[in-house]
């Protein structure tokens, strides 16, 4: 297989295999008008299995929405061919309209022109709870 390095751009390592196509779409990769290349299942010394994202083109992402989908995900900054910057996530503090709440009587769901707004209650399980109405959400 011949993927191509990038020249400049980013590239998302150390997905946990399978989630790559979700990060596709969370970041909306597919209204890019640059390469992307996905990587499914590739061997890691790390992890058994990882999936990889090769972004063509310099690009702002939200890394709060990468590390609610995979915490452990390393994101690499590429200028001119070279690794310039290395960022290792965690799980976010807080989300700002990534999950939406469930609870019919929220105030987001009468007014959805509200932020839906969650914030971390439960690190070791992932688990988050609604700013208005507590309602916890489990990824």
């Amino acid at each position: 297989m011949n993927i191509d390095s990038i020249q400049n751009g980013v590239v998302l390592d150390h997905i946990q295999a399978g989630k790559s196509m979700d990060i596709y779409r969370y970041l909306h990769l597919d209204k890019l008008d640059c390469s992307v290349a996905i990587i499914k299942n590739a061997r890691s010394a790390h992890m058994e299995r990882k999936d990889i994202i090769k972004i063509d083109s310099p690009l702002e992402l939200d890394l709060d929405v990468l590390g609610y989908i995979d915490p452990n995900i390393t994101v690499n900054i590429i200028k001119d061919g070279e690794l310039v910057e290395k960022k290792h996530l965690e799980l976010p503090k807080r989300l700002t309209n990534v999950i939406h709440c469930k609870n019919p009587r929220c105030i987001t769901v009468s007014e959805p022109q509200l932020d839906a707004i969650f914030l971390l209650s439960d690190r070791e399980n992932r688990r988050y709870r609604c700013a208005y109405c507590e309602t916890e959400f489990h990824k």
